[in-house]
């Protein structure tokens, strides 16, 4: 039935101008393009100065990559005696941090009543707000003589890749343990439900049902940790020891990358020197390193993601 005599008014579709709303998305443009921008900066002047190193007559690329014996004022460029110290550091860092944090975000995430959660937490943070210096010299002052206690100080030398890997790993640990919290809190509830309604046990809902659903964020964290483990500086610099040492005993003294570039650039290097450059190639290689680290926690993320409707 036909109405008459009502007059249509015209829907206005143009877009309402926002000031405020424009404002924020050019900050956050800002933000994103600084970051960008500074990113490029450092591989910038990280490649300028690394081809330098690159082009001096005395450095082989070939002997850098297949030798183990780093000493660039002699003439030679072998990294794997600095590369193998800091895999080794990493490795036994993570040996702790995973277990350890994947532990405690299971407890925080599934077990924890609430209470217990806003005490834990506060602690974590003030283990990843103390300076690294500070762990360096734990380690020093406290692990090392604990691990000679343990196996003997005729075994365990002073500076040692061990005591720095194990405080390393504490260090760590807030760093996982947060990330694993939050993708385990991502998980919807109705998963948790579903299986508890079919009689599943809580052990059997966080290890069979929660931790497999967030199995990308996990391994993101994971990858993360790692990335930082291998960037870590002044830990390794004050315990694992001075001097590269191409070894793969975790109780001797063994210079890593960072804790090489450290002792380096806090002599008096003449600018444009062999020992000057190298300093840009370790830096270039460990941001390689970390790149390529991001770049399979990116693929993992994206095969393993859970999408729930």
């Amino acid at each position: 039935m036909a109405i008459h005599g009502l007059k249509t008014k015209k829907l206005n579709l143009r877009r309402t101008p926002r000031p405020g709303e424009t404002i924020v998305q050019g900050l956050l443009f800002l933000c994103g393009f600084f970051s960008i921008f500074t990113t490029l900066g450092i591989v910038y002047e990280l490649g300028k100065e690394a081809l330098l190193f690159f082009q001096m007559p005395e450095v082989n690329i070939l002997q850098a990559l297949t030798s183990a014996e780093w000493k660039p004022h002699v003439g030679k460029f072998g990294i794997w005696s600095l590369v193998t110290s800091t895999l080794m550091t990493t490795v036994i860092a993570m040996s702790i941090a995973i277990p350890l944090g994947l532990g405690v975000a299971i407890y925080l995430s599934e077990y924890a009543a609430p209470k217990t959660r806003s005490m834990l937490k506060p602690i974590l943070e003030v283990l990843a707000g103390i300076p690294t210096i500070v762990y360096g010299y734990f380690a020093l002052m406290f692990m090392t003589p604990l691990l000679r206690t343990i196996f003997g100080s005729d075994v365990v030398q002073i500076y040692n890749t061990a005591s720095a890997g194990l405080v390393m790993g504490i260090l760590i640990l807030p760093l996982i343990t947060s990330m694993t919290e939050d993708a385990l809190g991502a998980v919807p509830r109705a998963l948790r439900e579903a299986a508890y309604g079919m009689g599943a046990t809580k052990l059997e809902v966080a290890l069979q049902i929660v931790l497999p659903a967030a199995l990308s964020g996990i391994a993101a964290a994971i990858i993360i940790g790692i990335s930082r483990a291998i960037g870590e500086t002044m830990i390794v610099a004050v315990a694992a020891g001075a001097g590269p040492n191409f070894t793969f005993n975790p109780f001797e003294g063994a210079e890593t990358v960072t804790g090489h570039i450290v002792r380096i650039s806090g002599g008096d290097l003449a600018y444009d020197s062999i020992d000057y450059n190298s300093i840009f190639f370790l830096g270039l290689l460990l941001f390689v390193i970390t790149l390529t680290l991001n770049i399979i926690s990116q693929r993992i993320v994206r095969r393993f993601r859970e999408v729930y409707e």
